[in-house]
């Protein structure tokens, strides 16, 4: 839940990120370091107090494509580098999430990538990135180690799936959609490569409904508290996790269960295995709720999308890691000039979004409250408060309105709730001001739907609004745009960056 990640809302509750780092230091290692662009970079994005720290992680994988993270090391965000290209001594790459671009050149002693950073709404800036030739960063944590395979085929292939929120079909930009993930062991004695991941229907007809191999799957994935140069490739004993994201055409395409397709390679064993998993039952059941806000011009920072800080938010509570964020959105109120306030941006009173009334989404009674904590001064690290398990969410309200539904409500404004512990509330009634309480950097409400009374020891779930309009999309857009029409959606949640006009509520 916190505000600018390069100049534009990625609002994070609390990320549990780590940089990725080199390969190991061995002889192919060091050979690739001097070759190509693959390895850890470091640059420094702008100046003085708005400076930040970069680190880049590129590898090369198997089929000769790139993957690659952007850490910004100030920020604690990950993000996955898109459409990596490396043309000669050119290197090319997307970071969606932010919709930011780089391109630069390497030198003739491939030391040193000079370029430019491009982002909506900010002029191109200059990015050099250097080599980091570190100790730490030529023998990362995680990185594979001489692990030879077995000499005949393997019977099975040792890998665990778990899938501990099983995936609700929810619609969203006209289509059907399927959230969830796969965590996975490797329970064998050699490495296990994992080379596609194909989602299938589980009757006869075995349908593909999405599949990823090469720089895709290894976007899709991570290795929680690993440090690891090829996250698809799993040590033994190693945990990966597959962010899973699967778009139908229509509501009549979704299954009643899936199965999931590993192809793996076992070492250096020369052919490529295949397993098919048991069958995953998939759910229709979807809350129907009204807006927490009312007017227009709301963007949805962060909201649902499968590369968003939300998404990846797996933090474990209680000794069980979760995603409550899984749908989360931070909502932010653009005005006429696309920005999120006028005159002094120090002063919360001048966001759009300050003072704005949360509203109840449904009837319900309140779960938790939690009030006192005084606000921040608008900012990239300014907190009022340390941030701590009590205080991330700032001043926040939970409501229980039923079916296994808890409503959200983080960063309010200190004594501005409206409602206490036990109240029962109805749909449309205050339940507290937007602020720019707990981990937030800029006036805004979180809100999200889970299947618990934790703000993130719980499992995130989707949820539709009965109707609203996406007047744009992107922190380009403004009103004076002249772009197209507002397009009516019924019974979908908001994607990531959706400008909205909340419908009228009775």
């Amino acid at each position: 839940m916190a505000r600018t990640w390069f100049g534009k809302a990625v609002i994070l509750i609390l990320a549990l990120c780590a940089a990725s780092m080199l390969p190991a230091g061995s002889a192919a290692a060091q050979t690739a370091a001097k070759d190509d662009v693959t390895g850890t970079w470091r640059g420094t994005l702008g100046a003085g107090a708005a400076q930040l720290h970069i680190q880049l992680t590129i590898t090369k994988l198997a089929n000769g494509e790139y993957s690659g993270e952007l850490n910004s090391v100030d920020q604690g965000a990950v993000l996955p580098m898109d459409a990596v290209t490396v043309q000669g001594a050119k290197l090319r790459f997307e970071v969606k999430p932010v919709g930011g671009v780089f391109e630069g050149a390497l030198n003739d002693a491939h030391t040193e990538i000079a370029g430019t950073w491009t982002q909506a709404n900010t002029p191109a800036q200059p990015l050099t990135f250097q080599r980091d030739t570190s100790a730490s960063a030529k023998a990362a944590p995680g990185a594979a180690a001489a692990n030879p395979g077995p000499t005949t085929k393997p019977f099975i292939v040792p890998i665990d799936l778990v899938v501990p929120a099983p995936p609700r079909a929810f619609q969203a930009n006209g289509k059907t959609h399927l959230v969830y993930e796969l965590h996975l062991i490797n329970m064998g004695q050699w490495d296990c490569l994992l080379t596609r991941v194909d989602v299938l229907s589980a009757d006869a007809a075995a349908k593909s409904l999405e599949s990823a191999d090469g720089a895709k799957l290894e976007g899709m994935m991570a290795r929680p508290g690993v440090k690891a140069p090829e996250k698809a490739r799993l040590a033994p004993g190693g945990e990966g996790i597959v962010y899973v994201w699967v778009t139908l055409e229509k509501a009549s395409d979704v299954p009643a269960a899936i199965r999931h397709r590993l192809k793996v390679k076992i070492g250096d064993y020369p052919e490529e295995l295949s397993v098919d998993s048991v069958a995953l039952p998939v759910s229709t059941a979807v809350a129907t709720i009204s807006s927490p806000l009312r007017g227009d011009h709301w963007l949805a920072g962060n909201g649902p999308s499968n590369s968003s800080g939300h998404r990846r938010a797996l933090i474990p509570i209680d000794a069980r890691a979760a995603i409550a964020q899984r749908f989360a959105i931070d909502w932010v109120k653009l005005g006429n000039e696309g920005q999120t306030y006028h005159d002094d941006k120090l002063d919360n009173k001048n966001y759009y979004a300050y003072g704005v009334d949360a509203l109840a989404v449904a009837d319900g009674v309140v779960t938790e409250v939690k009030d006192g904590i005084p606000q921040n001064v608008p900012g990239e690290n300014s907190r009022a408060v340390p941030i701590t398990l009590e205080t991330v969410g700032g001043n926040h309200v939970i409501l229980d309105i039923g079916g296994g539904n808890f409503a959200f409500y983080a960063h309010l404004q200190p004594g501005s709730l409206r409602v206490k512990l036990g109240d029962k509330v109805r749909r449309g009634q205050v339940v507290g001001l937007v602020g720019n309480s707990g981990n937030s950097t800029e006036p805004h409400l979180h809100f999200h739907i889970s299947n618990g009374s934790s703000p993130l020891g719980s499992e995130g779930l989707p949820y539709a609004l009965p109707s609203f309009e996406v007047e744009g999309n992107g922190w380009t857009w403004k009103p004076s745009s002249g772009g197209a029409a507002p397009v009516k959606h019924v019974r979908e949640i908001p994607l990531e960056n959706d400008v909205v006009r909340f419908a009228t509520q009775p």
